[in-house]
């Protein structure tokens, strides 16, 4: 179970992270507007960050798969991160992108990297992802990707919308452009 990195479309590139993105990280994960719905809701500490970067890596070493580092494919910038996080109801797909990375559909390019690998190289069964109800544009992100809304929870100490997406049986992983 291995990925040839990068994942990359026209527009982006996604890579394990390394030690030396913590500050690009810091940079995303301690905006308070980009973070407000992200797991706990706050943005991290510049520590914060950096402990995120070495969790990642050590996920990718024990599972083969983790939350990646999004790069501008014209800059070698990292502008958030995309992937996945080994739950006890499976992978749970996730992103982060900067604000100013907004609006441009890189969410769901990133997302369509991400299923393709988990579905073909990963050979994951199926993927959840949870999204806060009060940011419905997360929600059209996995909608987009194919993911159904599975049940309303209780996620990072708040409410929830859980939605699920399972592998196609028999066959390699659509093209959902």
């Amino acid at each position: 179970m291995s990925i040839r990195f990068p994942l990359q479309s026209d527009r982006i590139r996604l890579r394990p992270f390394r030690a030396g993105d913590r500050d690009a990280v810091h940079e995303v994960y301690g905006d308070p507007e980009v973070m407000r719905y992200v797991a706990y809701g706050k943005p991290a500490t510049a520590a914060e960050a950096a402990e995120m970067v070495a969790g990642y890596i050590r996920h990718q070493e024990e599972h083969g798969y983790a939350f990646w580092a999004v790069e501008d494919a014209a800059t070698g910038a990292v502008i958030g991160d995309a992937g996945f996080e080994a739950r006890e109801a499976g992978a749970e797909f996730g992103y982060t992108l900067a604000r100013a990375w907004w609006g441009r559909g890189l969410a769901t390019e990133a997302g369509r990297l991400c299923v393709a690998a988990a579905f073909g190289e990963l050979g994951l069964p199926r993927l959840t992802g949870v999204v806060d109800p009060a940011n419905p544009a997360s929600s059209r992100v996995l909608e987009k990707l194919g993911f159904a809304f599975s049940r309303e929870l209780e996620a990072y100490g708040r409410p929830h919308r859980e939605y699920l997406l399972r592998a196609p049986s028999g066959e390699a992983a659509p093209d959902r452009r």
